[in-house]
């Protein structure tokens, strides 16, 4: 075994976990479940299979990921957000289900109780705050917050709010591009 698995945590011989991953107690990874290298999976949290989850991802305590959602690289998703696949939930469904795919993009964070839709896509680097549900796909380099989630800024890829001239105090400056944020070369 080339990652970590707490004695109290549940993952099937069939989901493919990457070297260097930690898994934490309570955590519970479904066969068919794909996870990079050197994430962090913390207490409490479930993957169902169909998830992908990218390399250095940090899963804080009780996320739920769930079939047709991707994380991609450097990715963290605070404590008990949580993602959406079906838009018309029922228990006894008469119809046939649809799952809609969400990805969330190389190093975007999402903070505590964040809830994310079904069929949206969270940018690069963008920022979704704490509590927020996002509705709608959320540009890179964004901040959003709110109910449903607006934008309230812009995010370096240091993580820090960039000023009103897009620059940032790490030293990092952006520039507006076809109506988008982007870093500046």
């Amino acid at each position: 075994m080339k990652y970590f698995k707490h004695e109290q945590a549940l993952v099937h011989p069939q989901a493919q976990i990457g070297e260097g991953t930690r898994i934490w107690a309570f955590a519970n990874i479904q066969q068919g479940a794909v996870i990079g290298e050197k994430c962090n999976i913390c207490d409490g949290c479930y993957i169902e299979k169909g998830a992908v989850i990218g390399n250095h991802v940090t899963i804080k305590n009780g996320v739920e990921l769930f079939s047709g959602v991707t994380v991609e690289d450097d990715v963290f998703l605070g404590a008990h957000s949580t993602f959406i696949n079906d838009r018309y939930p029922r228990s006894h469904r008469q119809d046939e289900w649809t799952l809609e795919t969400t990805l969330v993009k190389r190093g975007a964070t999402l903070g505590a109780n964040a809830t994310i839709l079904c069929g949206v896509t969270i940018g690069e680097y963008a920022v979704v705050g704490a509590g927020s549900v996002v509705t709608k796909n959320v540009p890179a380099y964004t901040i959003v917050m709110g109910n449903p989630a607006r934008i309230s800024g812009h995010a370096c890829r240091c993580g820090r709010k960039l000023d009103k001239n897009l620059g940032c105090t790490c030293g990092l400056n952006y520039r507006i591009e076809e109506n988008h944020v982007v870093p500046k070369s």
